[in-house]
């Protein structure tokens, strides 16, 4: 018991943290918000929308690249369809990451097919052939990477988790664009 009382006091008195006691009272409160406690400091509704938008992007990535991979033909297109598979797996990944976040800050993921590409800030355009399918999955992704970026730097340090979770999925969206650009520049033909 003495141990107890030591440890509380002697966090209590470090500046900048919360004592021991006021934690563990604050822990029981809003049980029922889940992971949300008081320290969180973002505005919760506005981050579930950027989420919500993300989550849309990437389903409409994960569309369009499965589109790629399914109809992809032409004397490249064995090369390039094992690009497009890996990816439209990552934008799922993506999307699953999202949603399980958009459920802990206690929101609903909203898949609405109808809705989708309204929400999405990527479009699906289809590409009329091979090199136009890679050109789209570029600009999907450029698009992607600057507003993953807008969204960490509007979020901060306010959810640190939401944060992390944003930079890992953007450095991925980095490494597409790279693919992506890669396979343009070493294009031979039409």
């Amino acid at each position: 018991m003495a141990s107890n009382d030591n440890n509380a006091s002697a966090h209590a008195g470090t500046a900048g943290l919360t004592d021991v006691e006021t934690l563990r009272r604050r822990a029981r409160e809003h049980i029922d918000q889940g992971a949300v406690t008081p320290s969180y400091s973002a505005d919760r509704d506005v981050v579930l929308k950027l989420l919500n938008e993300a989550l849309a992007t990437e389903w409409v990535c994960v569309l369009r690249y499965y589109r790629h991979y399914f109809s992809a033909s032409g004397m490249f297109a064995d090369a390039v369809k094992g690009e497009f598979l890996e990816h439209a797996q990552q934008e799922l990944e993506h999307a699953n990451l999202i949603a399980e976040r958009i459920v802990q800050l206690g929101g609903e993921p909203d898949l609405d097919p109808d809705t989708l590409t309204a929400r999405s800030h990527a479009e699906y355009r289809p590409g009329k052939d091979l090199r136009d399918m890679v050109r789209e999955d570029l600009v999907a992704e450029r698009i992607a990477i600057d507003s993953y970026r807008e969204m960490i730097a509007y979020i901060g340090d306010r959810d640190t988790t939401t944060k992390r979770m944003l930079e890992h999925v953007l450095a991925q969206e980095e490494e597409h664009a790279d693919d992506m650009k890669d396979l343009l520049d070493g294009w031979i033909g039409e």
